[in-house]
């Protein structure tokens, strides 16, 4: 099967690197033209993890302009709603239209207990993972109405927004949030044929979950834990023999999403998770 979303615009947040690049990738091998944002800055508190950079933004371009699509990028702050905007303003006008959301951006931080968490950890992440992913949606939605075509929505929750995990209590909470506006926009705009869905991945290879920060959260009991330590404890959260997925396992779901394959499905968590659920 092939040429899944032809014809169709995605606008992905978060694209220069990661779960976000392999989604602009998955749907560009299906037929779509994309718009691909992303801040190539760091978050102020986010210290743990590198950032990603226009150069990581620019190979996302090239890797889709590879594949015969077009795609048209700007460096945004999930943030700045006016950024994001006219980001996707322009975007449309170039190429045509947009079909499909896919709010990924987001960021990891902190690490404590949520006692001990941070003013700024607690409003960095809920500004970037939840009023971010609503301020995304917020932005498109104007197209996707004046399209009189329909759509698809996709936001990014994790396991995290499903079930709580210690020393992560911000996280859960802004990502708990997302399934909120997943379900709440899937009602709103079902009469246009809008649909809204979540994808809620559980550990991903990508520098998000692969960095010190989250290889000592994993493994207090190490002084320098890697991944082969890493992945001795992360096995624990699944039911299949594993300690995370990869990045594709998550943009197939996505792309399943994006499709007209789900037409009739909307408001559902849909978890990439190795069984993490069932624990």
């Amino acid at each position: 099967m092939s040429g899944r979303v032809e014809g169709k615009v995605a606008f992905i947040t978060g694209a220069a690197r990661g779960q976000g690049r392999s989604h602009a990738v998955r749907l560009a091998q299906e037929g779509a033209d994309i718009i691909a944002v992303d801040v190539c800055a760091a978050i102020s508190s986010n210290t743990q993890i590198p950032a990603a950079t226009p150069d990581d933004l620019a190979q996302t371009a090239d890797l889709v302009n590879g594949l015969n699509r077009r795609i048209v990028t700007a460096e945004v702050d999930v943030r700045d709603f006016d950024g994001l905007k006219a980001a996707v303003d322009n975007g449309v006008e170039q190429l045509g239209g947009l079909d499909i959301v896919v709010a990924y951006a987001g960021i990891g931080n902190g690490g404590e207990t949520l006692d001990k968490t941070s003013e700024d950890d607690w409003r960095d992440m809920i500004d970037v993972n939840l009023s971010g992913v609503w301020k995304t949606v917020k932005a498109a939605v104007p197209h996707l109405l004046s399209g009189n075509r329909g759509g698809s929505v996709i936001l990014t929750s994790s396991v995290g927004g499903l079930k709580p995990y210690a020393h992560t209590g911000h996280y859960i909470a802004a990502k708990h949030g997302v399934i909120g506006l997943m379900r709440t926009f899937a009602v709103e705009l079902g009469q246009h044929f809008i649909r809204v869905n979540a994808v809620c991945p559980t550990n991903v290879n990508t520098p998000l979950f692969m960095n010190d920060g989250t290889m000592k959260l994993f493994r207090p009991d190490l002084e320098n834990p890697g991944p082969d330590d890493l992945a001795v404890a992360a096995q624990f959260m699944h039911v299949l023999p594993i300690g995370w997925v990869d990045p594709i396992d998550v943009s197939n779901a996505v792309l399943f999403l994006a499709s007209d394959e789900s037409r009739y499905i909307t408001g559902l968590p849909v978890t990439v998770d190795a069984g993490s659920m069932l624990k």
